[in-house]
């Protein structure tokens, strides 16, 4: 009768408890990294948050400047005279600011200065208070435009020393093996992933926040302009009035 071989006793399978952390992250990325791995990674965080900064207080600024604008075409225009009129605009606002200039310009046109036309000297103040609010509103935006021109290139850089971190591995184990330029690698690849995505959102709101100034800016320009005609004809007025009448 033969005998029933002996059954093998298979040895166990446990399922895996816990959950193993990815070797290949931002984490691995860190903890692994060299100085020049995490000096290349914080300057890329610090070029994300200044951007991000800019733009937020950027797209704020140009919020309120937008209800200033309402603001003024609602009741500058409605007063009396260009002083009552300004006195009616909120502090601080660019459009209280050209006003203020150009009054200023009616007031000083004496000296020196008082050889120039009225006309001339007027339209030069606004231009300059004009040019002025302009600057103000560029504020920031080379920020962005250094950003959105270097964080790729920053990036690059990760990407090239994560390459020859691998290249160093490959060469001291003597074998090119999965193992040995995983981690580099995949540090490169990350690197290059962070660039760009610093950089595609500082281009993107670079552009935005410019197509938005060059609306507001019109906005003002023309309120310059109403200004510029309202105090030319105001000084006609007193002129006139000051005339001696002809018998």
């Amino acid at each position: 009768m033969a005998t029933t071989p002996a059954l093998r006793t298979l040895p166990s399978i446990q399922a895996p408890t816990g959950s193993t952390a990815n070797p290949y992250g931002l984490q691995a990325l860190w903890e692994q990294g060299d100085w020049v791995a995490r000096t290349t990674l914080v300057i890329l965080v610090i070029m994300s948050l200044a951007s991000w900064y800019v733009l937020l207080t950027k797209l704020a600024a140009q919020s309120r400047m937008g209800g200033q604008g309402k603001h003024a075409n609602q009741r500058f225009w409605a007063a009396d005279t260009v002083r009552q009129g300004a006195e009616t605009l909120q502090s601080g606002s660019p459009y209280r600011f050209i006003a203020e200039s150009a009054l200023e310009a009616t007031r000083k046109h004496d000296g020196l200065i008082g050889q120039v036309d009225l006309n001339t000297w007027v339209t030069q103040s606004i231009e300059r208070a004009v040019s002025t609010v302009h600057s103000r509103t560029q504020e920031g935006l080379a920020v962005l435009a250094t950003v959105g021109s270097t964080a790729p290139f920053v990036g690059l850089f990760g990407t090239v020393w994560g390459i020859y971190n691998a290249l160093v591995k490959i060469g001291a184990s003597g074998q090119a093996s999965i193992d040995k330029v995983a981690g580099p690698v995949g540090e490169a690849l990350i690197m290059t992933a962070i660039g760009l995505a610093v950089a595609v959102p500082a281009v993107l709101g670079y552009n935005w926040l410019v197509r938005r100034n060059k609306v507001a800016m019109d906005t003002v320009r023309a309120f310059g302009s109403d200004l510029h005609t309202v105090l030319l004809a105001a000084g006609a007025k007193r002129d006139a009035a000051a005339m001696p009448a002809v018998a």
